[in-house]
């Protein structure tokens, strides 16, 4: 059992895996004098999705590791054989996360319900291999795709508390001290009413499961008309899993515990018959203050009146608290929506095409002179082909050097000036211009 961080704003980078490269290779085999092209595709780069993990109540793994990169896919092989899929990247926020990419503010999902599984960064598709690209002039073909490149993104993810336990009882008897001292909140304490103004929030981390506490301020008798602050925010209990309401079983402030209890019961079946009918354990603090005997017997008297078990408590000394949260804990866990990873992985996660743009033939072409009077060629359709085919293999330079010879690269760099024995720059390669 340890203190958790509340975390409900972090910003990530995803980036799917690249696509592996096609493979150039014929077969080599024993009375096959001319063994054809056999070079397989390269696999799909992996992928990156969120989950909504139930047992999560923080994004604080999330802050503490910010990037999250896919397995690129491999690269394909001889014999026709096919790279393999990079590795997925699965990534647990907790339900209630709202997604958004921080380029455009768009929201990309609403993590509200358990098990959802959302792709945030699809990876980009293999390259084909030779055997795609042979023909009746091209027998032989020395020529295959590189993978397309993965996508990749900046998300802030925001989270929407759901609050699993809701702490009520009267003001000054011990709410504030006790998520204090079972969290990482640092709640104004001091012995007046009205202390607390907002919410006090705290994240406790037992066995395999994180859960949020609440503490709700300002609830007195009355409250569901409007009496003190109550009102304002017991729609935040609502949502909770289980109650933890706390009385001052010491009497200290001059009120009568048990009187205290049904007070605030009156006030949680007035305001919402729901809300009434909740889990709910009690927890009698302050004993520190009074004689054990005296403690036991009203403890005693307490749990009588409401055929409830009662917890003795000191936020003071830490008595009885241990038992208390892992009583919370076993409410919530029962509450929560468990999902089996396995289950996810192979029956929810669908996974939309990857990453493969189609490539016009016909594009433009800009020429640019830099201050040395050299030529560079470029344009946006330019350096696509150039990332499609591996220019270092014979065949896939000719086949790009084909695609702008069709769209007149010639005649524009005369246009631009260009003469005999001037130097082209391509695709980081420079030639010699020759008419």
């Amino acid at each position: 059992m340890k203190r958790a961080d509340f975390i409900d704003r972090v910003k990530i980078y995803v980036r799917a895996g690249k696509g592996g490269d096609g493979a150039v290779s014929f077969r080599h085999e024993k009375y096959v004098p001319k063994g054809g092209p056999d070079g397989g595709d390269g696999g799909n780069g992996g992928y990156v999705f969120l989950r909504a993990n139930p047992n999560l109540s923080t994004l604080l793994t999330l802050a503490e590791k910010r990037k999250y990169i896919a397995e690129n896919g491999k690269n394909g092989m001889g014999k026709k054989m096919h790279g393999r899929n990079g590795e997925d990247v699965i990534i647990d926020v907790p339900v209630g996360t709202i997604v958004i990419e921080e380029s455009t503010g768009k929201i990309i999902a609403d993590m509200d319900t358990p098990g959802m599984v959302v792709c945030v960064a699809r990876g980009g598709r293999g390259g084909r291999g030779n055997v795609h690209f042979k023909s009746s002039t091209m027998q032989a073909p020395r020529i295959a795709e590189k993978g397309a490149e993965g996508e990749e993104k900046n998300l802030i993810l925001e989270l929407k508390l759901l609050a699993d336990v809701g702490l009520v009882g009267y003001p000054n008897v011990g709410k504030s001290s006790f998520i204090a001292r079972v969290s990482n909140a640092k709640p104004k304490i001091a012995e007046y009413p009205f202390t607390t103004l907002i919410p006090n929030l705290g994240v406790v981390e037992v066995e395999d499961t994180q859960f949020v506490i609440a503490d709700i301020p300002g609830l007195i008798k009355g409250a569901s008309q409007g009496v003190g602050l109550g009102n304002l925010f017991l729609r935040h209990v609502e949502r909770c899993s289980v109650i933890a309401h706390i009385v001052d079983i010491s009497g200290y402030e001059g009120r009568d515990p048990i009187e205290d209890y049904f007070d605030i019961r009156k006030e949680l079946e007035y305001f919402s018959e729901n809300l009434a009918k909740k889990e709910e354990i009690i927890i009698a603090n302050k004993i520190d203050l009074i004689d054990k005997a005296i403690w036991k017997e009203r403890v005693k008297l307490l749990s009588d009146r409401t055929g409830k078990k009662v917890y003795p408590t000191s936020t003071i000394t830490g008595e009885g608290l241990k038992e208390v949260l892992y009583e919370l804990y076993n409410h919530v866990k029962k509450s929560k929506v468990l999902v089996h990873t396995k289950k996810i992985v192979n029956e929810h996660i669908r996974r939309p095409k990857p990453i493969w743009k189609k490539l016009p033939e016909r594009f433009p072409i800009e020429i640019k002179r830099d201050s040395d009077g050299e030529f560079i060629v470029g344009g946006k359709y330019v350096e696509e082909w150039a990332k499609r085919f591996n220019l270092s293999q014979r065949d896939g330079f000719d086949k790009f050097m084909e695609l702008l010879q069709k769209n007149g690269i010639d005649q524009k760099l005369k246009e631009a000036g260009a003469k005999d024995g001037d130097t082209v720059w391509i695709a980081g390669r420079a030639f010699e211009f020759r008419e």
